[in-house]
């Protein structure tokens, strides 16, 4: 547990206005390449120059990375779901850093500091922010929560507060300082791949575009709808204290993490649908590797634990 003596009560950590401009900059290039980088895509690809390739390309990368995001920095850093063997460990470290969503200790934080506060005033990204909804617009609360909290004012959670444990493994910040190493990775890896499956540098440049932009594209809004879609729309299958909520039509995308109400509900579950007809594939990679030996100690949650938190149909 954190100390929660009055030093470490702060749940923001301030940082310098030097520091903030290049945080900002570096997020803003980490969105806006790869948006570009679609629309290239896009274009090619009207113009005849989409391959098979390419499209195995980015389903293989996308299916690597979301796993990175959705076992590695979500179910195993944040919540510690299962343990496992410190290779496994850097590996879905190194995974989800090709993701491209930000270091593992900051995506930590945030997360954790998200759950304790989740659709309060001080929550990082809740689309239920009041001073957007006193406009009347529902909108702006769901665009802010979607990206447009990465470049507010608010301060960073306090590393201190909110991620100890990480604080002195040497594994998670080792990840951490060496994490545009293994973004960049995660867009030379599929340029390679299709040189040399091609041969040709325009197969490089097609394997970089999908496999690399064009995967990231998808990937960031897919792990930002869960911030945004999850907390507007969708069902409330279990009673928690905030806004969250199952939507059904994005568990694929997002490797079962849009059964969010259900995380909500149970944050150390290693498995985010917990009923019957609740597709979950980061859960089904869990299962497959509990029974390889790789992870072990994977939390489930008990039928009758599922039950006693439903909310009650209405009368």
């Amino acid at each position: 547990m954190p100390d929660l003596s009055p030093k470490n009560r702060t749940i923001t950590r301030t940082l310098p206005r030097d520091h903030v401009g290049r945080e900002r900059v570096a997020i803003a290039l980490a969105v806006t390449i790869p948006l570009l980088g679609t629309a290239a895509a896009a274009t090619l690809a009207w113009g005849g120059s989409l391959h098979p390739w390419d499209i195995a390309s980015l389903l293989t990368m996308y299916a690597m990375t979301v796993a990175g995001t959705s076992i590695g920095y979500h179910r195993f850093f944040t919540h510690r779901s299962f343990k496992t063997s410190r290779p496994v460990k850097i590996g879905l470290g190194i995974l989800g850093s090709m993701a491209v969503q930000g270091p593992v200790l900051d995506w930590v934080s945030t997360h954790r500091r998200h759950h304790e506060v989740a659709d309060l005033p001080e929550d990082p990204h809740t689309p239920h922010r009041g001073d957007l909804h006193a406009t009347g617009s529902s909108f702006r609360g769901l665009l802010y929560a979607h990206i447009g909290w990465m470049f507010s004012d608010q301060e960073g959670a306090n590393p201190h507060r909110y991620i100890p444990d990480l604080l002195t493994d040497r594994d998670a910040r080792w990840l951490h300082r060496t994490f545009p190493v293994w973004a960049a990775a995660g867009l030379a890896l599929p340029a390679g791949v299709g040189l040399t499956f091609t041969g040709t540098w325009e197969g490089a440049m097609s394997g970089f575009l999908w496999g690399g932009l064009v995967r990231v594209f998808l990937l960031q809004h897919a792990t930002f709808s869960v911030n945004s879609i999850c907390h507007s729309f969708g069902a409330r299958t279990f009673r928690t204290p905030d806004a969250s909520r199952n939507v059904r039509w994005l568990w694929l995308v997002t490797f079962g993490e849009s059964w969010h109400n259900n995380h909500h509900a149970f944050p150390n579950s290693a498995r985010f649908g917990v009923r019957s007809g609740e597709p979950d594939p980061g859960g089904l990679v869990i299962s497959v590797l509990e029974r390889l030996g790789l992870i072990w100690d994977v939390v489930t949650i008990s039928p009758h634990r599922v039950s006693s938190r439903l909310t009650p149909p209405p009368r």
